[in-house]
């Protein structure tokens, strides 16, 4: 592309104290938030017709680490391709050659806010499932690529109005083919006594006080230094999940008598498990009669992604390696679009959209979850739709 063609296709705006250079076709830039990996700011995409979030990574080439990371995050979000995990727009620079390439801005869908804020809210049964069975749908598909996360948190997985959630942000995930439990920040708890980090032995002794010391069994799992570290620790005989979970902290029971107390509890007693062979598994999750009245064999079966670099995370590079491999994925991503659209691929899954139309005008709000609803339905082997608390959330106060 002519370089001053180029230059006339993006300007300047600054973002809370950042400044972003973006095409054209964005327009009514507010912050959005930010954190380790980027910062974020919600935009109007004048060639789509539909609000976005535009992501601006932290200086991605300052270290092998970090842009090490930007290249795995560029990657995956290019591989996935399901209703629940984030649906990768657009990918630019406004850097005119290798040699000048500094900055990476990721367009994705828009949503209304993180779980941070929705688990503040008083949901009822049929909104926590059913956000619960999206997470559970967007992990498999990961895990069919052998893509694991590692950072899933509230802050990492956003929800719209209408109850539709997903997952975002892969700068920490990694590729099941390497060793996915050796770096400190991701490594079970147990394995993280060693050191010198009082957080890891404040969270380990948490969990244990809540749920009883390990099995004898599951001890002899763990290397001999942290075996003997958590022997020598005072034995936990923990609490029931009634005591942990008692009836009060739940919704009332469906009124359908579909969705009750004791069964959230009963699938979080099987999820709360140290030992990872006991857990229960994604797919058990899927079958447990607390999820599976939405099951939908298109959104829990739907094929996995094509992830075709399976040594990612044994490779090593430069910073100025990384940076060119990046700066080819942006190219090729250039290459493969038209009118804002990837050709051969159908579009995008979800909507950037606010409250269902695509509007530019600063009364929109990503945060505005208070209207939030529930449209699809359960499966069919229950009596039972959601229309009777479709509409505004008034549970939510």
């Amino acid at each position: 592309m002519n370089k001053n063609k180029r230059e006339k296709e993006f300007y300047s705006i600054d973002v809370g104290d950042s400044t972003f250079t973006v095409l054209k076709r964005y327009q009514n830039l507010r912050p959005v938030g930010s954190g380790a990996q980027g910062i974020v700011c919600s935009a109007y995409d004048h060639h789509l017709e539909r609000n976005v979030a535009i992501k601006k990574l932290s200086r991605p080439f300052q270290n092998q680490t970090h842009a090490k990371r930007a290249y795995r995050e560029l990657v995956l979000m290019k591989c996935v391709n399901h209703k629940n995990i984030i649906g990768l727009l657009n990918v630019f620079t406004p850097q005119k050659t290798l040699e000048e390439f500094q900055d990476v801005y990721l367009v994705m869908e828009l949503m209304d806010a993180n779980l941070c804020q929705v688990i503040q809210m008083e949901l009822d049964h049929e909104r926590l499932s059913y956000l619960l069975y999206q997470m559970l749908c967007g992990i498999k598909h990961l895990h069919a690529a052998g893509i694991i996360h590692r950072d899933l948190k509230p802050s990492n997985i956003v929800v719209k109005s209408d109850c539709t959630l997903k997952i975002l942000d892969f700068g920490l995930a990694r590729t099941a083919a390497t060793g996915l439990l050796m770096t400190p920040y991701v490594v079970t708890p147990a394995e993280c006594l060693v050191g010198t980090s009082c957080r890891y032995i404040d969270q380990w002794n948490k969990v244990i006080e809540q749920l009883g010391t390990p099995t004898q069994e599951f001890l002899m799992k763990l290397n001999q230094s942290v075996r003997t570290y958590v022997e020598n620790r005072p034995r936990y005989a923990g609490y029931s999940f009634e005591k942990l979970f008692p009836d009060v902290l739940f919704p009332a029971d469906s009124e359908h008598n579909k969705l009750k107390a004791s069964q959230a509890r009963d699938l979080l007693s099987k999820m709360l498990v140290i030992d990872a062979s006991k857990r229960i598994s994604v797919d058990e999750a899927l079958q447990h009669p607390y999820i599976n009245v939405w099951y939908d064999p298109a959104e829990v079966e739907a094929p996995p992604p094509v992830f075709t670099d399976k040594q990612l995370d044994e490779r090593e590079h430069t910073v100025e390696e990384w940076k060119e491999l990046i700066y080819k994925e942006v190219l090729d991503w250039e290459d493969r679009m038209k009118n804002g659209v990837i050709r051969g691929q159908p579009p995008p899954l979800g909507a950037a959209v606010v409250n269902g139309s695509p509007q530019p005008s600063s009364s929109s709000s990503i945060n505005d979850v208070s209207s939030m609803s529930t449209e699809p339905t359960m499966a069919s082997d229950t009596d039972s739709s959601l229309e009777a608390s479709a509409g505004p959330l008034s549970c939510c106060r």
